[in-house]
């Protein structure tokens, strides 16, 4: 239960339009800070951004960062530091008002309203919890916690199968499942193998062919949005390693430790759920014109088909191509939809007729592990260590400071020379004392 709301005050000196972003992800913070760039100097503008979290990640380094070749640390970057005029506000976003232009917000229980003159919504998206039953119970990967979660429960499951007499209870600990065989399940896929490869010394109980992997895709191919002679390629790459890959294999439920296809019952210890996306809930909810998935409506300038004050771009956006149909959900779009945004609305302001978004894929790249990949960069394939040192330079260009691509090469650096440490973060501890501080607020304001 929350107080009443309470409204932020986001004036600053003569301020006259609002400008609120919400989310902290690749396309929130990349808007503001075009947005500083174009309007920061001026006194009658003032922008905020609400996110969350006070960092934001380069989501395609935490797999390297859940396999310990990179500190999970330093493929985030802390959001205060980007910014350079605009203030920013850590929140939960509970729901929109687009008829008062008021977007309410949940800080540590306290909800507080934040009015607009512009909007642009950039919550990003979750995992789709309601493609396969009991998806609930599997891991997902979309965020720092997350791949804290999956290392931790990774480096678990080998120090149990350590100890496991029971060969049952053993090879349930050393097998693990990925339900998806898109960018994200073949990525994790290589990094984790890769990760098997270079812990094993640690567990010499342990040999690596008592290891399994697991991928299912229920479609009929691999890594759609690359190539067909590139994902074939990465998919030898992962099976020499010993990897079971199979296509046109759905799913058709989850439960706690096992995975149940069509006419076979796979047990695991790791079960991680990377197939389809849907946008975030409050985005959702907002009471503006969405597509058949959710997504906001917008047109070709990422402004709401049916509220002009509001704009959108990213997963959470449907933002049409010149072809018709909708950009996909992918970090290089959403970096250039941001810039093209931030200057749709400076002319808005203005006075003038925003411009349409337009642009062709650069390319699409992914990660297999063990210093591999595979690229497809302005039309060329590239593969192996060429394009996994093309694709770790063009995320690690991504972050906006110097400091943090430094500590990013330097921590690449090391990993050269030695192996990727066991250390687990216990987290329960933390937990325990999140819960009884809520326990105490709920009580005092139940007293009050």
């Amino acid at each position: 239960m929350v107080e009443p709301t309470r409204a932020i005050n986001i004036s600053i000196g003569m301020a006259t339009t609002h400008i609120v972003v919400l989310g902290g992800g690749f396309a929130g913070v990349a808007t503001v800070r075009e947005l500083e760039r174009l309007l920061g100097y001026r006194a009658d503008i003032d922008i905020t951004l609400v996110s969350r979290d006070n960092f934001f990640v380069i989501t395609p380094l935490l797999f390297e960062a859940c396999s310990g070749t990179l500190e999970l640390r330093h493929c985030a970057q802390p959001i205060r530091p980007a910014l350079s005029s605009a203030r920013f506000v850590e929140a939960t976003v509970d729901s929109v008002d687009v008829d008062a232009r008021v977007v309410h917000t949940v800080v540590r229980g306290d909800a507080y309203a934040i009015p607009y003159d512009h909007l642009v919504v950039a919550l990003g998206s979750a995992t789709n919890l309601k493609l396969i039953p009991g998806s609930d119970t599997a891991l997902t990967f979309k965020t720092v916690a997350d791949a804290l979660v999956l290392r931790n429960r990774f480096i678990e499951q080998f120090e149990r199968a350590d100890a496991e007499r029971d060969i049952t209870a053993r090879r349930s600990c050393l097998t693990f499942v990925i339900i998806g065989g898109g960018l994200v399940g073949i990525e994790l896929l290589g990094e984790m193998t890769a990760f098997a490869d270079d812990v094993l010394r640690f567990y010499p109980r342990i040999s690596r062919d008592e290891v399994h992997f697991h991928l299912f895709e229920a479609t009929a191919r691999i890594l759609p949005e690359v190539d067909a002679k590139l994902a074939a390629i990465a998919t030898d790459v992962l099976q020499r390693r010993g990897a079971d890959i199979r296509a046109s294999t759905p799913v058709r439920s989850i439960e706690p430790g096992r995975v149940q296809l069509a006419n076979e019952t796979i047990h695991s210890g790791t079960i991680v759920l990377a197939a389809g996306i849907v946008p975030n809930a409050a985005a959702s909810r907002m009471s503006v014109a969405h597509d058949e998935r959710g997504r906001i409506a917008v047109d070709g300038t990422m402004r709401s088909k049916s509220h002009p004050d509001v704009w959108a771009l990213g997963d959470c956006a449907a933002i049409p191509g010149p072809d018709g149909r909708p950009y996909p959900a992918l970090a290089q779009h959403a970096v250039r939809e941001a810039r093209q945004l931030a200057r749709n609305v400076a002319v808005v302001i203005d006075g003038r007729q925003p411009s349409r978004f337009v642009f062709r894929t650069l390319g699409t790249m992914a990660s297999l592990g063990h210093a591999r990949a595979v690229a497809e960069v302005m039309g060329v394939r590239l593969r192996g260590f060429i394009a996994w040192w093309f694709r770790r330079t063009y995320y690690m260009l991504q972050m906006p400071r110097w400091d943090r691509r430094l500590r990013i090469v330097l921590d690449w650096t090391v990993a050269l020379f030695f192996r990727p440490d066991i250390t687990k973060v216990d987290l329960s501890v933390e937990h325990e004392q999140i819960q009884q501080d809520r326990a105490v607020r709920t009580l005092t304001r139940a007293a009050g």
